[in-house]
């Protein structure tokens, strides 16, 4: 591998007008896809195999019309302090505003008249308009939801508090100004790295240009492929840090063979065959982690998995290609200013003083960096590190034991939204169930209809039961159900099982309520055979990687630890509220019922990144003939600093899509970067090289029949070595003025 990945980077700088405008043509191609592509639906969001499927697919076939999957909305009136709905002159405005809205559109299917539907509360405070639309969310009009905004403005201003909830809001998420602040910190961290602007320059390039492509292709392809709006922001999210990430351990690879005295294309050639076999694997980890998520069987998670990890392939790709052609473009300003000052002072040094000076300024550039002392400090005292660190991880790790899921609705949503200002009236006037209804489908004639609203009724824990809705034909029945709990509570989700229990099979429950409990089962149903098949697919990958049997099962217990931790963080600031105010978490509520296994995907993939970029350098040391403490440290030595800039870089573009208004991006956005600054900085900087010196030699030991088995994909690049010039060969001296 490292043999011909080294031609490819050598093949690469030669041919870099060639390679750069095939990207570039990629990219407008893209781009163009984008722009001329229609418009985009909201992904069609089913769990097949659960009941409120089935009840869902049953309702669409015996109400054919009735929009059932149709976007919906609630303007909602409250009266001031001391007067009723029921006034003359209040009654006349929402009169007015149901008048307004079935005018407003032809994508209206009906508007349901709070006086005639018993959508006032008992007290008179509050009212509401439901309306129904033929079509979802993403497909109304801005026409429709200007009218349907419009209407309750109007009302505003006629003494009357108006809010709008509903779906029929439900927009793109906002992307903010946190994104670009990521990508700034990333600039400059990778400037404080290298010291040079065009070597920073270059990740942060070819990321926006691999991010440019996979987005712009999923744009492309989302009306033909059915994505949801959140699929493109995860491919930009994954895409951003790996791309700067892949692209930086390439570039600061080549910048040590040029400091090692080759020639710029003999330097991008080894960059890549040795940095690039490691981006290379690390990126397969990714993708198999990404890929793996089909295993749940929920048809957007899996689109979401499959467009994340395309992406993901295309900043690998572009680490390869295009990263070595660029930098036959920047020629001697990858290094900088000061380290060419420097090397030509040297220069000119060694040739009037000879030998002694060079000995000197080698001598000089041996002092320890901070990664070399950081290491020799680990392998003195490995047992106290290890302990600190795993008691650490593991105190973070307990509020996951608390762990609540569901699926995130305009409850957790800001209070200067106003859906969220909407939920909020409904609960207080109708009851904190109300904004969470239990829809009942019956498969069956009007006798079985109304024995099943009885043995309903007969039930603990609903609030109202309504009389059921026959269809046309009679031979099928709605029920709606009202809870006198809060959506997500416990008690809303007992009531869902007892009804399920208490009636037959032709009785279905579904709704919004209904749907996420049983997505939340699904997700724990689908959890471990989920990590047994990523983990066990990434544990044979690194057993071909570093050769050996303890170091990959490290890796995936050091994983478990950090991802747990970061499940632990996330509970404490998103449903115990810990440091809520400081990340915009207004309202505590359960976890994202997707969290945990969409964090053991892309965790497991982006922490075998520092896992393969780190101890790789450790194997090609020891390999080399260095003993295991040695090999600990020559790894630190040339990857610490790399590593710990890449893991900023991460965290920060992460953190940038913790001030998103959505609140599941919101979620991701931190749970990955707390995943990330635990793995990195606790688990690969200090568990893993404390477990390595513990070990000592036997970290490396494989059984000889696996190693005949093992095919010897050369990651550390010792082929290079017979097929490449020596140090010091002829064409080995750097060439630091031309290209």
């Amino acid at each position: 591998m490292a043999t011909f990945l080294y031609k490819l980077g050598r093949s690469a700088f030669r041919r870099r007008r060639l390679v750069a405008l095939l990207w570039v043509a990629l990219l407008a191609v893209a781009g163009i896809g984008a722009a001329t592509a229609p418009v985009a639906t909201s992904s069609s969001f089913s769990i097949p195999g659960t009941e409120a499927q089935r009840a869902f697919d049953l309702l669409e076939e015996r109400f054919p019309g009735a929009g059932a999957d149709g976007a919906t909305a609630r303007v909602v009136f409250k009266a001031p302090e001391g007067q009723k709905m029921t006034d003359p002159a209040h009654k006349a405005v929402v009169e007015e505003t149901v008048a307004a809205l079935k005018s407003g559109s032809d994508q209206i299917v009906s508007v349901t008249d709070p006086y005639t539907g018993q959508a006032v509360s008992q007290n008179g405070s509050t009212a509401y308009v439901s309306v129904a639309y033929k079509v979802n969310a993403m497909e109304l009009t801005d026409e429709t939801r200007e009218a349907l905004t419009q209407a309750g403005h109007n009302a505003q201003g006629k003494g009357l508090t108006v809010e709008v909830g509903g779906d029929a809001l439900q927009t793109m998420p906002e992307t903010g100004s946190g994104e670009i602040v990521g990508v700034v910190i990333a600039g400059i961290v990778l400037v404080l790295t290298f010291g040079s602007l065009v070597a920073a320059g270059l990740p942060l390039l070819t990321a926006i240009i691999g991010v440019g492509i996979g987005v712009s292709s999923i744009t492309a392809l989302a009306n033909v492929l059915d994505l949801g709006s959140t699929t493109s922001t995860l491919a930009m999210m994954i895409g951003l840090a790996v791309g700067i990430d892949y692209a930086l351990f390439i570039v600061s690879r080549y910048r040590a063979e040029l400091a090692d005295g080759r020639e710029k294309e003999d330097a991008a050639g080894r960059a890549v065959g040795t940095a690039g076999s490691a981006v290379v694997f690390a990126g397969l980890t990714v993708v198999i982690a990404l890929v793996g998520l089909a295993v749940v069987n929920i048809p957007m998670l899996t689109k979401m998995g499959f467009a994340a990890a395309g992406t993901v392939v295309i900043a690998v790709l572009i680490a390869l290609t295009l990263i070595p052609a660029l930098l036959g473009f920047a020629g001697d300003k990858v290094i900088g200013r000061k380290q060419r000052k420097a090397a030509k002072a040297g220069a000119e040094a060694e040739a009037k003083a000879g030998a002694e000076a060079g000995a000197a300024r080698s001598t000089k550039s041996e002092k320890p960096n901070g990664g070399t002392r950081w290491a020799r400090f680990v392998i003195r005292r490995p047992v106290m590190v290890l302990l600190i660190g795993v008691l650490g991880l593991g105190a973070i790790a307990l509020p996951a034991a608390s762990l609540e899921m569901g699926l995130p609705d305009d409850g957790v949503k800001p209070t200067s939204t106003t859906e969220r200002r909407a939920y909020d009236a409904l609960s207080d006037g109708f009851g904190p169930g109300f904004n969470g209804p239990l829809l009942v489908v019956v498969d069956g004639d009007k006798a079985t209809a109304d024995s099943t609203v009885s043995t309903i009724k007969g039930l603990e824990g609903w609030a109202a039961v309504t009389p059921a809705t026959p269809n046309k034909a009679g031979d099928a029945a709605m029920i709606t159900v009202v809870p006198k709990d809060r959506p997500s509570s416990g008690a809303t989700e007992t009531l869902v099982h007892d009804i399920r229990n208490a009636t037959g099979d032709d009785v279905l429950v579904t709704g919004a309520t209904a749907m996420n409990i049983d997505f939340s089962q699904k997700m724990n149903d689908a959890l471990v055979p989920y990590l047994a098949l990523v983990v066990g697919l990434a544990f044979l990958l690194l057993t071909v990687v570093f050769r050996s049997i303890l170091v990959p099962l490290k890796a995936a217990l050091g994983f478990l630890l950090s991802v747990v931790a970061a499940l632990g963080a996330v509970v404490a600031v998103f449903q115990w509220g810990w440091l809520g105010s400081l990340f915009g978490v207004e309202q505590t509520g359960p976890i994202m019922s997707m969290m945990p296994i969409f964090m053991v995907g892309v965790v497991f993939g982006l922490a075998m990144d520092y896992e393969v970029f780190l101890v790789t350098r450790m194997r090609e040391a020891y390999v080399h003939g260095e003993r295991p403490g040695e090999a600990i440290v020559t790894g630190f030595k040339h990857s610490a600093r790399v590593v710990t800039a890449a893991a900023v870089i991460m965290i920060a573009v992460f953190s940038g899509f913790i001030g998103m208004t959505d609140q599941m991006i919101k979620m991701i956005g931190f749970g990955l970067a707390v995943a990330v600054l635990f793995d990195a900085f606790v688990v690969r900087m200090a568990i893993v090289p404390a477990v390595l010196a513990l070990l000592g030699h036997k970290a490396w030991w494989l059984p000889k029949w696996l190693d005949r088995i093992l095919p010897n994909v050369d990651v550390e690049g010792e082929g290079l070595a017979k097929d490449t010039p020596a140090d010091g060969a002829p064409g080995s001296k750097p060439d630091l003025v031309k290209v």
